[in-house]
């Protein structure tokens, strides 16, 4: 899933905290995160859009897993 990604936008998302400069390995662990975070997220709104019978996922289902991994990281 992370190859989805490219590392150009890791990268920035990184040099907008500072003026570091950023290894491959660096840029390359983020895109693995991102990845297994979005895919996380896209398994939850999924099975909320089924739960309610729908076959689009929509904001409201997106939102609802973020809550839900919030309040589970709050434990």
């Amino acid at each position: 899933m992370a190859e989805e990604f490219t590392l150009a936008p890791m990268r920035r998302l990184i040099k907008k905290f500072g003026d570091y400069r950023i290894s491959g390995g660096a840029a390359e662990e983020l895109r693995n995160a991102v990845g297994e975070y979005g895919l996380a997220l896209a398994e939850a709104s999924v099975e909320s859009a089924k739960k309610d019978n729908r076959r689009t996922v929509l904001e409201r289902d997106i939102r609802a897993a973020l809550l839900r991994d919030r309040k589970a990281g709050e434990k």
